[in-house]
């Protein structure tokens, strides 16, 4: 008798419920990033799971990943809220980026193929017109993927996927910015060093940008 697999596949059960959870993370994060769940909002797992019309098990998994991502804390068993990030909260998140997307920004520009600049520069131009637009939440995603394009080009797996972990609240701090015009004219000198292989200056470029963000992100976020 031939032995068979009863295992769910990515599409049978197991995968449905993935497929949920994610759906369901996905769109709470997106109301955090977005600000249409504030910090201090409580999340009740009844009420979540009405909104998306699931059961509470897909609910119960993605609030478990945003505990896990920072983007909710747990005040009691029973009581999730989204979490107010401290000032030590934010300086920490950019300790990482400076150290992480610096070396991107120096092997990108090292490794980077005539192809791939072109699409840097086609994501550096939406990123542009998203400027334009004045609408925080396209400038956001239009830059995440210039940073995240970034990454792709260094040709690390692992450093991908370490800032990966942080896209989202990082997405979150853009938010906050209130003029984002020098941001993009930053973003437009990295590509500038990327696109000319000169992996010193793609490497100061995005480390001024980064601290030039740190300083705007904390004066409007703490004062």
């Amino acid at each position: 008798m031939t032995a068979t697999n009863t295992g769910a596949t990515a599409s049978g059960p197991a995968g449905g419920a993935m497929w949920l959870r994610d759906q369901v993370c996905e769109g709470l994060r997106d109301r955090i990033i977005t600000g249409r769940l504030q910090p201090g909002d409580r999340l009740i797992e009844r009420d979540v799971a009405v909104e998306f019309g699931v059961s509470r098990v897909p609910v119960r998994e993605a609030i478990r990943i945003l505990l896990g991502e920072g983007f909710l804390e747990a005040l009691s068993p029973r009581r999730i809220v989204v979490k107010q990030l401290s000032r030590q909260d934010v300086e920490n998140l950019f300790d990482l980026r400076e150290a992480l997307e610096v070396l991107s920004a120096r092997r990108a520009a090292e490794r980077a193929k005539h192809e791939q600049l072109d699409a840097l520069r086609q994501l550096l131009d939406e990123a542009g017109q998203a400027t334009v637009s004045g609408r925080p939440e396209r400038i956001s995603r239009a830059n995440a993927a210039f940073h995240h394009h970034i990454v792709e080009l260094a040709g690390n797996e692992l450093l991908a996927s370490t800032l990966e972990s942080l896209e989202g609240r990082l997405r979150w701090l853009f938010q906050q910015i209130d003029d984002p015009g020098p941001l993009w004219d930053e973003h437009e000198e990295l590509y500038r060093a990327i696109a000319t292989a000169d992996a010193d200056r793609a490497a100061a470029c995005s480390l001024r940008h980064i601290r030039h963000y740190r300083d705007v992100a904390l004066r409007l976020l703490f004062g």
